[in-house]
């Protein structure tokens, strides 16, 4: 009895580990990756998007990378690769990666309160009742300290979608802004907004990266746009990366576009801000949590970090172990929206049970951008997928990315 046990399982571990390994001998078909160009292009012709670039990297090496659509349509002429996009909350994992930086380099604990290093957050109040129609409302005292750690899993009780969003007292610009806005004051102006709940709660997503990003000032004494440029961008090869293009650059930000409903046409998008914040205005707004713009392959590096476990071209920005902290789950039982996935610090991370994922195996970790793109790092298979177009808003995001992100899986085939 024992013995047929002990075979039983030794097949089962076999059957198990030939599995594993298939997955690390599957190729992509160039014919299976043809459907993802005749996708990208058919969302164009259809008119759901304007424009499009797509990114895979497999084991190191870029098996697809074309543009779809057009730089300008009245000029005829075609989007090229190295457009750069809005990447809005693409903007978070830079900032973490900074975050992660500087925590291994012992300037801070994950468990040490905000308020240590920006004192506006000194005893938190959390919203007990409000009314919607005055906005009025009471608080209770928290029960601790927002730590470093809420932040970065966005458990921290500070949601982009607050109760009291229209008081101005607690306004800040939420994606960028035109204005001689400093990130100190408006971080400084975001804590006095209650927390919505007590702090590791659960997961509510918000503007909690933008804080980080101030942590980043303070500790580093650089501006966050200094610090990205001297310790990420530059030591990666990050030449088209920025908060505000220089002037040679600006013609190479795609138009947004906006497409508000199923049935509305897609339509240039005539809000001012985010149409040009990134090359007009005052340009003294570093959002950590979503303000910069970036092309594919710049991108790709910051990917590549995270999926090499904090080395890219012999450049290493952290330790494999730290990028494995920030990989697992931080959230406990909480999940991430409707999706059943859960998230580390400053990645959303797949789970058996998700219904955001499709084909991504269970570990695989990505987020986007609130302009419409979109990351997965799959650690399984050696993998870095990408997908930008700037449309906001865009009713069909969801449809988008995911469809996106099913035609590369369904290319990626047993060697023949």
């Amino acid at each position: 009895m024992l013995t047929r046990l002990y075979l039983s399982s030794l097949l089962a571990f076999f059957f198990l580990a030939a599995e594993a390994q298939s997955h690390t001998d599957l190729e992509f078909s160039p014919e299976r990756l043809s459907r993802v160009d005749s996708f990208l292009q058919s969302w164009v012709d259809e008119g759901n998007i304007p424009h499009a670039v797509s990114m895979i990297i497999h084991r190191g090496e870029t098996v697809h990378n074309k543009a779809y659509g057009w730089a300008d349509a009245e000029k005829q002429k075609p989007l090229t690769t190295d457009a750069i996009f809005r990447i809005a909350s693409q903007t978070k994992l830079v900032t973490s990666i900074a975050v992660m930086m500087l925590y291994e380099q012992g300037y801070f604990l994950l468990e040490d309160p905000i308020s240590k290093y920006i004192p506006a957050f000194a005893n938190p109040k959390v919203l007990e009742s409000y009314d919607s129609a005055t906005l009025d409302y009471k608080t209770i005292p928290a029960n601790r300290e927002v730590m470093i750690r809420d932040l970065l899993t966005h458990t921290a009780g500070i949601p982009y979608e607050h109760p009291l969003w229209a008081r101005t007292d607690f306004e800040i610009p939420f994606l960028a802004s035109l204005e001689d806005v400093v990130l100190e004051d408006a971080i400084n102006q975001l804590a006095n907004r209650p927390l919505v709940h007590q702090p590791s709660e659960y997961f509510s997503y918000g503007p909690n990266t933008d804080i980080l990003g101030r942590l980043v000032e303070v500790v580093s004494g650089q501006s966050l746009a200094e610090y990205f440029q001297e310790h990420i961008f530059t030591p990666l090869g990050m030449n088209d990366t920025y908060f505000y293009l220089p002037l040679e650059k600006a013609d190479r930000l795609v138009t947004l576009f906006k497409k508000e409903s199923v049935d509305a046409s897609l339509e240039v998008s005539t809000e001012e801000t985010y149409q040009n914040f990134a090359r007009s205005g005052e340009q003294t707004y570093y959002l950590g949590g979503a303000g910069l713009v970036s092309t594919a392959a710049d991108y790709a590096k910051v990917c590549q970090i995270i999926l090499n476990k904090g080395i890219y071209n012999n450049v290493r920005l952290l330790s494999p172990l730290t990028v494995e902290l920030m990989a697992r789950n931080h959230i406990g039982d909480s999940e991430v929206w409707d999706r059943h996935d859960k998230f580390g610090y400053g990645l959303m991370v797949i789970t058996e049970k998700s219904h955001y994922g499709d084909q991504a195996p269970v570990g695989s970790v990505k987020w986007g951008g609130a302009y419409c793109s979109e990351y997965t790092i799959d650690f399984e298979n050696d993998l870095v997928m990408q997908v930008y177009t700037n449309v906001m808003p865009i009713h069909n995001y969801s449809e988008f990315v995911r469809k996106y992100r099913v035609l590369v899986y369904q290319a990626l085939v047993n060697k023949e």
